[in-house]
């Protein structure tokens, strides 16, 4: 099986939805260095590897395994505030990438009338400031996140709420993820599937859910214009 690959029954979405960190903003990689340097400043070592285990958690449940892996006695809020400053220097310096192709994807979307949502994890100000910020709100119809559901992913309430709310059939929309608990959400929700790989790069733990693995979003407009 080739690294790359898409099924070949075709499929042609009647929406999109995009979750946000790691699949379209290159952020996933700051925040790992800002957790290494902020274990590193309480003491507890770099910090940073933990990202892997935690991909498309929300907040109560990226603190819950925290609290679950280092003790009751982590000092979660310490870390939490120490990690948000080093990433919000981080951005001030350097900014945050959008990554490879999202803008020629939202514009092809855009130009054939498919309705578009954003299903992130995120913090519902946070999700809104950087989609703003990185000036691609507005190609959104629907921004839902992680506080607009009571159970986080991989539970399928994020991607069923998008498409209820884009009025929408699941089995006719295409969700785009890169973690695996988004993807198991969005497969469970009844969506078609394609990983685009950011730390996660292998899809054997959740093939089951997926419709294809392709390198960038770039290439996911390549294929719908096939």
């Amino acid at each position: 099986m080739a690294e790359y690959w898409i099924k070949e029954e075709p499929f042609l979405p009647k929406a999109v939805v995009f979750d946000m960190d790691g699949l379209m903003l290159d952020t996933e990689r700051i925040i790992k260095y800002s957790w290494d340097v902020t274990g590193e400043n309480l003491g507890y070592g770099k910090l940073g590897d933990n990202i892997k285990n935690t991909l498309g958690m929300n907040r109560a449940q990226r603190n819950a395994y925290f609290l679950k892996k280092y003790g009751a006695n982590f000092p979660l809020e310490a870390f939490l505030d120490g990690y948000h400053q080093v990433y919000y220097d981080y951005e001030k310096e350097k900014g945050i990438p959008k990554k490879e192709g999202l803008l020629s994807l939202l514009d092809y979307l855009k130009k054939k009338n498919i309705p578009m949502a954003v299903a992130t994890s995120t913090h519902q100000m946070y999700a809104k400031e950087a989609l703003k910020e990185q000036g691609i709100f507005d190609y959104f119809q629907e921004i839902i996140t992680g506080d607009c559901v009571e159970h986080g992913k991989p539970h399928p309430a994020i991607y069923a709420l998008a498409c209820e709310k884009l009025e929408v059939s699941p089995a006719a929309a295409l969700a785009l993820e890169d973690s695996y608990n988004g993807i198991i959400s969005a497969g469970k929700a009844g969506m078609k599937v394609i990983m685009i790989p950011d730390l996660l790069e292998d899809e054997t733990p959740v093939k089951e859910y997926l419709y294809g693995k392709l390198k960038t979003l770039e290439e996911v407009k390549n294929w719908m214009e096939k």
